[in-house]
């Protein structure tokens, strides 16, 4: 729970922090006055310092932040988000509404043009230093039919080893590619290759995300039972089970895969079972007892008890490394990526193709900043990139109070050579306000649905 909540903060605090200084060093560019930049909405908490005409604030409300830019249009509303009006006067010639619109446009874009450059960073250092780890594997053993859509079924008849070529036309070089391109939102169907066999058609549009992760759970990769390591004190450490051993049988029968051997030991939890271990040049029996564990099935969601003896399975990665330019290119290419799903995302709930109940609010922004931070620095830092590229095109929808209402403010004025009203604007952000209290609900609501549903 305290890494879920500390990371929550950090994700939030990060990406906001780098929102606002995109605004305040644009506007500081370009001469306004600046009397406030915060961390955090409404009152102002005793976290607070000034340093020349700016004061630096921490405020109560945790989600999202501000820079007050000195202008004569003090909206009320606004005001009190921004706790309340600053008291520094400025010059005419530094407030908002006296600079050219080339200057306000940069200003206003400030803040999502840092949003995307943070997350090219972070995508461009992860590629420097992780490089992309891959699983070669493209080939299938077998097809669990468990929880398969209708429209799948023409997957269940796979031979052995049965290698996917391309995917939609696009040529699958390893596991990772297999998994993007079935869980591709984007695609209307999916197309299987597979080599020395016909085309396999599946009609799952990519808004059917259960239905496109059952495909891809249902496919067992042809990789060898051989162990990474064995956990000390667990049924394999004890029988004298080690790191490199490669199963071979399962109580007589032959184990040609992972899966096969996972199989085997599940279904005798309490049981004795025999095991031959390919150990070198050798083959030896091991005896081992599985420990009995409750699991819930996700596909029936009923509780079953299967046996596990504490191993890791051995996979050979392929590592690719990049260069500095090289890095760089990948993390423009990873964040351009992501602009996609986010768009494709967005356009789906406001066209009706995905259901609003997928909307997510802070519980499910906490839940899954705690979930990446356990799996490791690198997960957490990609979680952290594409959410920064999230909060970059969400700030750019035309929404008054939003980024990108602001922008279609000022283009307005550009093709009218005058700015609209200060009291048509103030109408117009009321109502952008209304419909983002409105969402920000409806998400609070679907996070609590989905607590309660767990």
């Amino acid at each position: 729970m305290l890494l879920t909540i500390g990371s929550f903060f950090v994700v939030l605090g990060v990406l906001v922090f780098v929102h606002e200084l995109g605004h305040f060093m644009a506007a500081k560019a370009v001469g306004i006055g600046v009397p406030r930049f915060s961390i955090g909405l409404g009152p102002v908490t005793p976290l607070r310092w000034k340093r020349g005409e700016t004061e630096y604030v921490v405020s109560w409300v945790p989600f999202g932040g501000y820079v007050k830019m000195a202008t004569a249009e003090e909206d009320e509303g606004v005001a009190a988000m921004e706790g309340g009006s600053a008291d520094h006067e400025f010059a005419a010639d530094r407030l908002f509404e006296s600079k050219p619109l080339w200057a306000r446009i940069m200003v206003i874009s400030a803040g999502v043009t840092m949003n995307m450059l943070f997350a090219w960073a972070c995508y461009s250092a992860l590629a420097a230093t992780y490089g992309k780890v891959e699983d070669p594997t493209t080939r299938i053993a077998a097809v669990d039919t468990t929880g398969l859509p209708a429209s799948a079924v023409g997957l269940a008849g796979l031979p052995f080893g049965a290698q996917i070529v391309r995917i939609n036309g696009d040529t699958m070089g390893s596991w990772n590619d297999i998994v993007g391109a079935i869980l591709d939102p984007t695609s209307e169907q999916l197309s299987f290759e597979f080599a020395g066999a016909a085309r396999t058609i599946v009609a799952l549009p990519g808004t059917d995300s259960k239905g496109r992760v059952a495909v891809m759970s249902s496919f067992r990769r042809l990789v060898e039972a051989r162990m990474a390591y064995a956990v000390p004190g667990r049924p394999a450490a004890r029988a004298g089970m080690r790191a490199g051993d490669l199963v071979v049988t399962a109580e007589g029968a032959p184990v040609r895969y992972w899966d096969e051997f996972v199989h085997a030991i599940e279904g005798h939890a309490g049981d004795t079972v025999v095991l031959g271990i390919q150990r070198g040049d050798s083959v030896v029996s091991v005896l081992v007892v599985p420990e009995g564990e409750d699991v819930k099935d996700e596909v029936t969601g009923t509780t079953r008890r299967i046996g596990r003896i504490g191993v890791q399975q051995r996979i050979e990665p392929r590592y690719t490394r990049y260069g500095l330019g090289a890095s760089v290119v990948e993390g423009a290419r990873e964040t351009i990526a992501d602009v996609g799903k986010v768009w494709f995302a967005l356009s789906g709930l406001v066209l009706g193709k995905l259901p609003l109940r997928e909307l997510g609010g802070p519980i499910l922004i906490g839940q899954l900043s705690g979930q990446f931070a356990r799996v490791g620095l690198e997960a957490f830092m990609s979680f952290l990139a594409f959410f920064s590229v999230n909060l970059a095109v969400l700030n750019l929808l035309p929404v008054p109070v939003l980024d990108g209402g602001h922008l279609v403010f000022l283009l307005a004025e550009g093709v009218r050579g005058k700015p609209l009203s200060f009291k048509f604007r103030l109408r117009l952000s009321q109502v952008g306000m209304a419909l983002l209290f409105s969402l920000m609900a409806l998400a609070l609501t679907n996070d609590v649905i989905r607590l309660i549903g767990r």
